[in-house]
């Protein structure tokens, strides 16, 4: 396969200042490493899930590749072409029309004062890719009805739609420009659970129909499951687990990676022992402004050890595609998880559907 998009060493920092002073002489109290240096690579056709909980860092990472965010340090290149430094919109041009982004909020994303055939027609005009009107409609008309909504839509306003359909509209207005990737942060967590199951089978219909490429970021990892063909597992900025989707399910090789996978929902109710094997995290993640020596995962590991504590493990091989950050699978230590208490997944197959995301 060919590879579409790759970041290498990855850093996106926020500076910290406490107030006014601070802000006008630029003097930063503390640095925010909210992605603290990830390898990544998607392939053309790929669905990439990357998975973490709530500021581990998957948003910027999403932002920063639509380029919506700048990085602090690292490369990207896109289609063999090295776009680290492109910013501003001239510079952007081209490249917007091939990376889009779908947000997480149809109710924030659209205009409530804009028609829906306004926004879908906005790239458009911005990017002046239709000049005559009659072409533009056409576009608009198309995008709508390729995100599964009828052409009448196109006059309506927000207000007027529901939630799913406000999603689609969102997902028209990316499909417009023809884009190869797409950046989808969190695109169903705003729906109806019996909503999701058509937005999911929509975008893998997309994929198949428009050769799309994802970046599916998620917190939810069942979800990555279904419809991602790889997963990486970030935690605190960094990536700790990155392979094949069922191999990660099924073979979790990094410990954070083992206590999601152990708490996954289940369509059948564990009884109290497999429950109590089951890897319950303590305490909370850390501040990004103040992360752990050593291993950043240390504090709330059940495995740790001392030299967890002063030295970061680098991202180990372990063939098939799969590498884990962990001094333990250096040295296949790691215990492997009771297949009793993997989630209730079904095997995947060729006629795998995202209901099993619901």
């Amino acid at each position: 396969m060919t590879e579409l998009i790759r970041v290498s060493g990855l850093q996106v920092h926020f500076p910290i200042r406490s107030g006014l002073i601070d802000a006008l002489a630029r003097r930063p109290r503390g640095v925010i490493r909210a992605v603290d240096g990830v390898d990544l690579a998607i392939d053309e056709g790929q669905v990439l899930g990357l998975v973490g909980e709530s500021g581990s860092g998957k948003t910027t990472i999403g932002r920063v590749i639509v380029k919506l965010t700048k990085q602090t340090a690292g490369r990207i290149t896109f289609a063999g072409e090295d776009v680290s430094a492109l910013w501003g919109p001239k510079q952007l041009r081209d490249y917007r029309r091939r990376v889009q982004l779908i947000f997480q909020d149809p109710y924030e994303t659209l205009n409530p004062r804009q028609t829906i055939h306004d926004f879908v027609a906005e790239p458009l005009e911005v990017n002046g890719l239709a000049p005559r009107l009659a072409d533009r409609e056409a576009q608009v008309i198309s995008a709508l009805e390729s995100a599964g909504l009828p052409a009448d839509f196109a006059f309506r306003y927000p207000h007027e739609l529901s939630g799913g359909q406000r999603q689609r509209v969102v997902i028209a207005g990316a499909l417009v420009m023809g884009p190869q990737l797409v950046v989808a942060d969190e695109p169903v967590s705003m729906l109806d659970v019996s909503i999701r199951t058509e937005l999911l089978r929509l975008m893998l219909d997309l994929r198949e129909e428009r050769g799309l490429t994802y970046l599916f970021i998620t917190h939810d990892l069942a979800l990555a499951w279904v419809i991602a063909d790889r997963i990486a597992v970030m935690y605190l900025g960094k990536i700790m687990e990155i392979g094949p989707a069922q191999t990660v399910i099924s073979s979790p090789r990094n410990p954070y990676t083992q206590a999601l996978v152990s708490v996954s929902p289940s369509p059948d109710p564990p009884d109290a022992g497999m429950r109590a094997k089951r890897t319950i995290l303590k305490g909370e993640t850390p501040d990004a402004a103040h992360i752990p020596t050593g291993c950043r995962f240390h504090p709330r590991c059940p495995v740790a050890f001392d030299r967890c504590q002063v030295e970061e493990p680098p991202l180990f091989d372990l063939g098939g595609g799969q590498s884990a950050a962990c001094w333990l699978v250096e040295k296949d230590q790691l215990p492997v998880l009771d297949p009793a208490i993997l989630p209730g997944l079904p095997a995947p197959s060729p006629g795998v559907t995202p209901e099993a995301a619901t």
